[in-house]
């Protein structure tokens, strides 16, 4: 039988450039917006455009990475989100950035592969990714191979149900005035829907929470609208 070496190094083919400056408000899954603009660089010798050759062809990869903002130390159980942040569960029967080698894998879409001027960037949609991720693989994803609506989906069932969110005339003002004021308006639509607050934290409270995006802080608060909460941007500063 062969050895099975104790220790692996791995290195990074790439890099991460994205609108989430910190992890604190990221999607906790890929795809729920939609809006957050992200890229792959390719850093050397992993960026010569003939690594790329036919990736175009795909729509979606898998993009597997280290959540190196997540401390090293784990433990056996954790507390997802989506149980209230309160029920414990094996870490490995979770999706939990606490894992034994940070390991995470994302699927997102590609919307193109530039490499002109040389070098490669792949420029990604739909990723739940902090700026600066360090990237160790991609792969091709096939529909046909790795989809499977059947399959159980444990306390995860369904996607999360989405908040309403309202932005006050001061926060409108602070988009009005910038360029990529409808798109960075779409991004705080689709992080705030998915509720970033703890998953312990329910209904309206008077705290103001502060969620970087891009450049900016983007500041809101939880109110109760006719028996439903809801997000409210009170808000937008210059980070």
């Amino acid at each position: 039988m062969n050895d099975t070496p104790e220790t692996l190094a791995l290195t990074p083919i790439g890099r991460i450039e994205s609108d989430y400056p910190d992890k604190f408000g990221i999607p906790r899954q890929p795809g729920l917006a939609d809006a957050a603009r992200a890229s792959l660089v390719l850093t050397p010798p992993h960026d010569d455009p003939l690594t790329v050759r036919g990736l175009d062809a795909f729509s979606h990869l898998w993009v597997t990475f280290v959540f190196h903002l997540s401390p090293e130390r784990w433990t056996p159980l954790v507390r997802p989100p989506r149980l209230g942040g309160n029920a414990k569960v094996g870490v490995f029967a979770s999706r939990s950035t606490h894992r034994p080698n940070r390991l995470g894998l994302s699927l997102v879409e590609l919307e193109g592969i530039d490499t002109e001027g040389g070098g490669v960037r792949l420029r990604l949609r739909g990723a739940d990714l902090v700026d600066g991720t360090p990237v160790l693989d991609i792969k091709p994803y096939l529909p046909w191979a790795e989809s499977r609506p059947e399959a159980r989906a444990g306390f995860a069932p369904e996607a999360p149900t989405a908040l309403p969110v309202r932005l006050n005339p001061l926060a409108e003002a602070a988009l009005a005035a910038r360029p990529d004021g409808a798109s960075l308006r779409a991004l705080i639509h689709q992080v705030l829907a998915q509720d970033p607050r703890p998953a312990y934290r329910k209904g309206a409270e008077e705290r103001i929470y502060g969620v970087r995006l891009r450049d900016v802080d983007v500041r809101f608060r939880a109110l109760e609208d006719e028996g439903q909460t809801r997000l409210e941007v009170v808000e937008i500063v210059a980070a």
